[in-house]
């Protein structure tokens, strides 16, 4: 994602520095890619904020961005609070299939 920042709080992503190395587990647990500190390492909360939910897990920002571009956040609180349930929603599971193609630090 460019840094606009405007668009970036309205679809809820990270805005900051990249997270260290430390902190950064192997794999997005969406697309199964390498995670790679820098740029590509994005933040999600599998139960959106806005519905109270706390825990956060590190994913690729393109995966990031296609989340929150195709369920809204209330399905996400109701239906879609865990990976494989976002894994099963028809529109992310094609995405899975075409991501995992592309390298790891892939970002259009």
């Amino acid at each position: 994602m460019r840094s606009n920042t405007k668009e970036a709080r309205i679809l809820g992503l990270q805005v900051g520095p990249p997270l260290p190395a430390s902190d950064v587990p192997a794999a997005c647990p969406l697309c199964g890619r390498a995670l790679i500190p820098g740029p590509s390492i994005d933040e999600h909360h599998l139960t959106p904020r806005s519905h109270g939910g706390k825990e956060k897990f590190l994913v690729h920002k393109i995966c990031h961005q296609k989340i929150h571009r195709t369920i809204a956040e209330k399905d996400l609180a109701r239906h879609y609070n865990s990976w494989q349930a976002l894994a099963e929603h028809p529109e992310i599971h094609a995405f899975i299939n075409w991501v995992k193609k592309r390298p790891p630090e892939f970002m259009p």
